[in-house]
């Protein structure tokens, strides 16, 4: 099983009608960087589990059922009377997202840590989860844990700079966690906050060097990279009519640890064995997953049977 950690929130994403310089309505969809990660997951058929609360609310009902629906393992989902997470989106011309959060008090951070099954073979955790408090410090300490019990750690940074008070002290927690990673994916914006404006492969270079035994990193329709040893591997986009961008980078992250999972190279060793020929093979299945995802309003991960030939 591979077990997610971070948070659910629900999007509220404006009505493509909406007039210019109007207000229009917003619709909800439900989402979150690891929600719609470990929603992926289990449309593609890989054992996964999610570790998070929810809330008793109605949204909550609504992200608990959906990952039922989407087969994932809610064994680890513990729910709370503070109400879900919201994320106010505006969306570009280009179908590009930008976020607004309102996360005090509510139950995504209000998460405690548990044992994992013993099963679990990898753990993947990103986005609000590592920056807000106290779930930072809940996720962070799962990073360490399970890293140190020997099982696969991916992370996606996914970085929302708005939640992010100080940005040094992130960025020095960011480094402290690369020793104990297996993967790490990023967006080349995010690598280019986290470099500080520096040349970014040259970043990620260096980011794999302190621990990750790869780091991919994402370019949106230019496709994306990946760094492992002295290697880089690129594949360009997939094309698609673009509704939005919500959850590609989501998509992504879980079609690689899904490739990973059907070849058994869910461990920092294997994935350093990858061949050229077999890391193509990981981006543009991962590519192509998020294809779809961008041509569906709100994150919209495809099943298995979409992705086959």
């Amino acid at each position: 099983m591979i077990v997610i950690g971070g948070e659910a929130l629900v999007d509220l994403v404006p009505d493509s009608s909406t007039a210019d310089g109007e207000l229009g309505p917003l619709h909800p969809r439900l989402g979150g960087g690891p929600y719609n990660v470990a929603i992926a997951l289990g449309r593609l058929g890989i054992p996964v589990g999610f570790h998070a609360r929810l809330s008793t609310d109605q949204f909550g009902d609504k992200q608990f059922e959906r990952l039922k629906r989407s087969d994932v393992d809610v064994s680890l989902v513990r729910r709370g009377p503070e109400p879900t997470t919201l994320a106010v989106v505006g969306l570009g011309e280009d179908g590009s997202a930008r976020y607004s959060f309102h996360t005090e008090g509510t139950a995504a951070f209000a998460v405690t840590d548990q044992e994992f099954p013993p099963d679990t073979a990898a753990v993947c955790l990103g986005t609000l989860g590592m920056a807000v408090e106290p779930a930072a410090s809940v996720y962070e300490a799962v990073l360490f844990r399970e890293s140190g019990l020997g099982r696969f750690v991916a992370l996606d940074p996914n970085i929302r700079t708005d939640l992010i008070a100080d940005r040094d002290a992130y960025r020095r927690r960011f480094e402290s966690w690369l020793p104990a990673l297996g993967l790490l994916k990023v967006s080349e914006e995010d690598a280019a906050w986290l470099a500080d404006g520096t040349d970014v492969l040259g970043a990620a270079r260096d980011w794999q060097r302190r621990g990750p035994a790869a780091v991919v990193l994402t370019r949106g329709a230019a496709g994306m990279a990946a760094v492992a040893g002295d290697d880089v591997v690129e594949v360009p986009g997939v094309r698609a009519e673009v509704v939005d961008t919500i959850g590609a980078g989501d998509t992504v992250q879980a079609a690689l640890l899904a490739w990973l999972h059907r070849r058994g190279a869910l461990s920092a060793d294997a994935v350093r064995r990858l061949s050229r020929q077999e890391w193509e093979e990981a981006l543009r299945f991962a590519a192509s997953a998020a294809a779809v995802t961008v041509s569906r309003a709100g994150a919209e991960p495809p099943w298995a049977a979409e992705l086959e030939p």
